[in-house]
C-alpha cells in the first residue's frame, strides 16, 4: 500500500509541478525572490566604482599612502604640514568665500581649499581654510566583515520575513484555494486517491518549487555579493573565511524556511477562505517572537531560522532595547536541536492539514 501512495504522490506532484511554476497568478513570486539579487548587484556596482575610483587617486599621488598616514593628518594643522606628510594632493579644490562683518564692511576673501588623498582603498578628506585644517573626513572603503553582516541584515530581515514568507503565502495557500476558485479541486477529490495523499503530493509540489525559486535567489545573491571582489579576496573568503560555509548555510535555511512557512500556509489555505486574516496573523506572530514567552517561541518558525542564521548581527551600541531584541539571535540552541524543532513544527501543521482535508467540502457557489 506504501508503495502504491508513493506512486500516486509522484502522479500528483507531475500534475501540480507546471501549474506551481508557471501560474499567472504567482508570476509576482519570481519578482520578489529577484528584489534581493538586484539589490546586491547595484551594490556591487556601487562598489566596484568606488575601488577604482580610490586606485586612480591613489596611483596620482606623490608616493604610495597607508591608512596610518592617513590618520596622520589632524584639524588644526597647516597645509604645509599636510604636503609634507602626504605629498601634494592628487585631487584639489579651491575656492574663495567673501563674508561680511557688518552691514556695508568687507571682511574680504576667505581661502577654500579642499583636498582628497587615498591609500588605495580609504578616501582622506582635508578641509583647509586660510592655511588650516578645518577638519578631516576619512571614507572607509570596501570593508568584508562590515559587509558579511549586512548581507545578514538583508537575509533576515528581507529574504526571510518578506521574501520567502509572502513567496510561501502565493504559492501554498493556492494549492487548494486556487483549484476551489478554479471550480477544479471536485476532480482530484473524485479520483481513487487518499486525500492525505492528494495533501502531500501537493505540498511536495509547492516545496520543490519554493525551494528551486528562493534558493536559486540565495545562490546568485551570494554571487553578485562577491562579484566586485578580486579573486585573491573572492578565494580567500570562501576557502580561508568560511565563505563556503556561510553560504550553504544561507541555502540551507532557505529550504528550511521553504518548509515551515509552507506547512503553515497549507494549513491556513484549507481552514479560510479569506487569505488576509491568517496571513496577518502569521506575520504578526512571526513578528513578536522575541517577546513572547520562551514555551511559545516554539511555536514559530522564525524563532528556528535565527538560531540557524551563519552570521550573527551585533546589536550597534546604544540601540534602543525594543529593536536590540528584534535583531538578537533567541537562546542559543544547537543546530539539531533548531531543525528537529522546525521540523516537528511543521509536521504538526501538516498533521492539521492532513485532518482538515479529510473534512473538506466543496461549495463552490459559496466562493
Amino acid at each position: 500500500m506504501t508503495r502504491v501512495w508513493w506512486e500516486q504522490i509522484k502522479a500528483v506532484m507531475r500534475l501540480e509541478i507546471k501549474k506551481t511554476f508557471f501560474a499567472k497568478r504567482g508570476l509576482w513570486i519570481y519578482f520578489l525572490a529577484l528584489l534581493p539579487v538586484l539589490l546586491f548587484v547595484g551594490y556591487s556596482v556601487v562598489n566596484a566604482h568606488q575601488i577604482n575610483q580610490s586606485a586612480r587617486v591613489a596611483r596620482r599621488g606623490q608616493r604610495p599612502l597607508s591608512y596610518q598616514d592617513l590618520l596622520a593628518v589632524k584639524a588644526g594643522m597647516t597645509k604645509e604640514e599636510v604636503v609634507t606628510s602626504l605629498g601634494k594632493p592628487p585631487v584639489f579644490f579651491i575656492w574663495k568665500e567673501h563674508r561680511d562683518t557688518e552691514p556695508g564692511k568687507d571682511a574680504g576673501e576667505i581661502s577654500h581649499e579642499e583636498y582628497r588623498y587615498s591609500d588605495g582603498v580609504n578616501d582622506l578628506y582635508v578641509n583647509v581654510i586660510d592655511g588650516h585644517v578645518d577638519s578631516v573626513h576619512i571614507q572607509e572603503g570596501y570593508n568584508l566583515g562590515r559587509d558579511t553582516v549586512m548581507f545578514a541584515g538583508v537575509f533576515q530581515f528581507f529574504f526571510l520575513r518578506l521574501a520567502v514568507f509572502f513567496g510561501c503565502l502565493g504559492i501554498f495557500m493556492n494549492l487548494f484555494r486556487g483549484e476551489v476558485l478554479d471550480r477544479s479541486l471536485h476532480f482530484y477529490f473524485l479520483a481513487p486517491v487518499r486525500r492525505e495523499v492528494l495533501m502531500a503530493g501537493k505540498f511536495l509540489a509547492g516545496l520543490l518549487a519554493t525551494c528551486v525559486i528562493f534558493v536559486t535567489s540565495e545562490l546568485l545573491q551570494n554571487i553578485a555579493f562577491l562579484w566586485h571582489l578580486s579573486p585573491s579576496a573572492r578565494d580567500l573568503y570562501l576557502y580561508h573565511n568560511q565563505g563556503l560555509e556561510h553560504a550553504a548555510g544561507y541555502m540551507g535555511v532557505t529550504v528550511l524556511a521553504c518548509v515551515g512557512y509552507g506547512a503553515f500556509f497549507l494549513v491556513a489555505g484549507m481552514m479560510f477562505k479569506n487569505p488576509i486574516l491568517p496571513t496577518a496573523g502569521i506575520l504578526i506572530w512571526e513578528g513578536i517572537n522575541p517577546f513572547l514567552p520562551a514555551l511559545l517561541k516554539q511555536f514559530s518558525v522564525i524563532y528556528y531560522l535565527k538560531a540557524l542564521s551563519p552570521v550573527n548581527i551585533p546589536a550597534p551600541p546604544g540601540m534602543p532595547p525594543f529593536l536590540a531584541m528584534l535583531i538578537s539571535n533567541p537562546e542559543p540552541i544547537s543546530a539539531p536541536v533548531a531543525v528537529a524543532g522546525l521540523l516537528i513544527v511543521a509536521a504538526l501543521a501538516l498533521y492539521v492539514s492532513s485532518m482538515q482535508v479529510r473534512r473538506m467540502e466543496i461549495n463552490y457557489t459559496s466562493e
